[in-house]
């Protein structure tokens, strides 16, 4: 069989060529591509009959890649978005196919008239200012442990960072000003895409980072484990979780919300947007690429949206009834 029609041979150089050398994407990117891949082609075996190295491009036939992504929300559970983003993977490789194997130019074309699925809007969760400081304010403590946890959380309020971002973030980022009251801190967040920003920090958050980082090297990770490790996102997600059980107690409010470190970069969001400052710096503050997804908090917050009403809000001090005009009226029937 010629190699050029094995898909093993095009899935090596889709991942060496194109998403590492050509596209330069994220590890992260990488992985999702990967995992998207590792569910795909045990399953095309499955239908096909063959071992996974014997399959061929044309193994992956519209049919079965539909029944792919059904499989994915019916019996994986996978949400639409997820599925979506399998699907762009997969579009993805065929295009790369397609582009260097003219042969494979019509089944490109199948593959890519698949549809994406239509997602349901769902409402973007935060946390209202009692909620946040009362979250905050369950991880203060003595121990070394409870102020790196404060400092994390603060920290991932302070620049709306992902949990990712905040674990690969090194002692190198932070430009720490010598004396804070009187100048700027900032740190530079490496994003999506490995797309770098600035964001300001605030002076209580550089209180908290300085015992953080003293006397380490530059090219150390400022938040570490209780093992001396760097933080994983892992362990962000587990502590947030943590700490919004333990407030929970006191604000009930916090029970009914998924609080995760995303909940905590759309309060941000929403917080910044309540404070006046404009969407387009909320955007660059957030990392976003297009304005569009920063518009999304616009539409989530609902005092805002009261405070618009009742600027539009017709104040009369009587109602004045509508009098039927009875020689109109007579007319009217006279048509």
């Amino acid at each position: 069989m010629n190699n050029h029609t094995l898909l093993g041979f095009w899935l090596k150089r889709f991942f060496i060529e194109y998403l590492i050398s050509v596209k330069n994407l994220a590890l992260n990117t990488q992985h999702s591509y990967r995992d998207t891949f590792r569910l795909l082609l045990p399953f095309i075996a499955r239908h096909a009959r063959k071992a996974i190295d014997q399959l061929t491009v044309e193994d992956i036939s519209p049919e079965r890649v539909r029944l792919f992504l059904l499989d994915l929300e019916q019996k994986r559970g996978s949400s639409v978005v997820t599925r979506n983003q399998r699907l762009a993977a997969i579009w993805s490789l065929a295009k790369f196919i397609g582009l260097y194997s003219p042969e494979h130019l019509h089944w490109y074309g199948q593959i890519r008239a698949i549809p994406i699925k239509k997602a349901p809007r769902v409402i973007i969760p935060y946390l209202e200012k009692i909620e946040m400081d009362a979250l905050l304010k369950a991880s203060e403590g003595p121990m070394a442990q409870q102020c790196r946890d404060h400092a994390l959380l603060l920290f991932l309020y302070n620049t709306g960072t992902r949990a990712d971002e905040a674990a690969q973030l090194t002692i190198a980022n932070l430009d720490l000003a010598h004396a804070p009251r009187r100048e700027h801190s900032l740190v530079i967040i490496k994003g999506k895409g490995n797309k770098l920003r600035r964001c300001p920090l605030w002076l209580q958050t550089v209180n908290e980072l300085a015992p953080l980082i003293a006397e380490r090297s530059s090219t150390e990770h400022v938040f570490l484990n209780r093992c001396g490790q760097p933080i994983t996102r892992f362990g962000i997600h587990a502590l947030v979780k943590r700490y919004a059980q333990k407030a929970s107690t006191k604000y009930p409010s916090l029970k009914k919300k998924r609080v995760s470190p995303h909940t905590i970069r759309h309060t941000t969001a929403t917080h910044l947007l309540r404070a006046g400052v404009d969407i387009n710096t909320i955007r660059a503050w957030l990392g976003h690429v297009s304005i569009d997804t920063t518009n999304i908090y616009a539409e989530i917050d609902l005092d805002m949206k009261a405070k618009a009403l009742a600027l539009c809000e017709i104040k009369t001090n009587s109602v004045k009834r509508w009098r039927i005009n009875a020689s109109l009226m007579n007319y009217l029937k006279a048509l």
